[in-house]
């Protein structure tokens, strides 16, 4: 029975490992549709976010099974309930991914972010993304470290956000306003992405070793 388990387990961790790639694939390509206003890429991320919603539900109802039919404790329900709580973080990572898409859209067919805050929204998108494949390698791998390595990334996240928010709000910010409220709401998406990447990452390494970082 507790073979059979733990096979259940694997398979818990397989969906988990799947939906944090599923997230950053939707980052890399809501950052590609903002970047280049490419419009069927933007309704290809918001097409596919109901996908996340239904693997969370997948993940949530199997997580549950295994906890009415195998009672299990100490180390093994904390691999549980964590299954539960990242599954829920990581389908909220879509919908941001989502809500950048959706800016796309509603800007297309200019480009809604400024030719000289480019730079800063790629690497956002690109440290995000990362940051969300990298859930999917510490699911399956060596969870402890995890989260202070994607605290790292995320404080480079707050940089980034920091830099967009000193130039819409600087004297010589050129664009209208429609535009500043537009980069400063986007900033804050990738912003929240990498926060719940962190959030993740600390309960997984819960999950392991019992000890909660922080």
């Amino acid at each position: 029975m507790r073979e059979g388990f733990h096979d259940d387990l694997k398979q818990l961790d397989g969906r988990l490992a799947a939906m944090a790639g599923a997230a950053a694939e939707a980052m890399r390509r809501a950052t590609r549709a903002l970047l280049t206003a490419d419009l069927p890429l933007a309704e290809q991320v918001l097409s596919g976010d109901a996908d996340l919603d239904d693997q969370r539900a997948a993940c949530e109802d199997e997580a549950y099974s295994l906890l009415a039919l195998q009672a299990p404790v100490a180390g093994d329900l904390r691999a549980v309930l964590a299954a539960v709580y990242c599954a829920e973080k990581l389908e909220r990572m879509g919908d941001l991914a989502a809500h950048i898409a959706g800016t796309a859209r509603r800007g297309h067919p200019e480009p809604t972010v400024p030719p000289d805050l480019e730079p800063v929204f790629a690497e956002l998108g690109e440290v995000t993304s990362a940051m969300a494949e990298r859930l999917a390698d510490l699911v399956h791998g060596e969870a402890r470290g995890g989260y202070a390595e994607l605290s790292r990334a995320d404080e480079r996240v707050d940089e980034l956000h920091a830099r967009v928010m000193a130039t819409v709000t600087a004297p010589d910010w050129t664009q209208d306003q429609r535009i500043a409220v537009a980069v400063s709401l986007l900033t804050r998406f990738y912003e929240r992405f990498a926060d719940q990447a962190v959030s993740v990452a600390k309960r997984l390494e819960f999950a392991a070793t019992g000890d909660l970082p922080g």
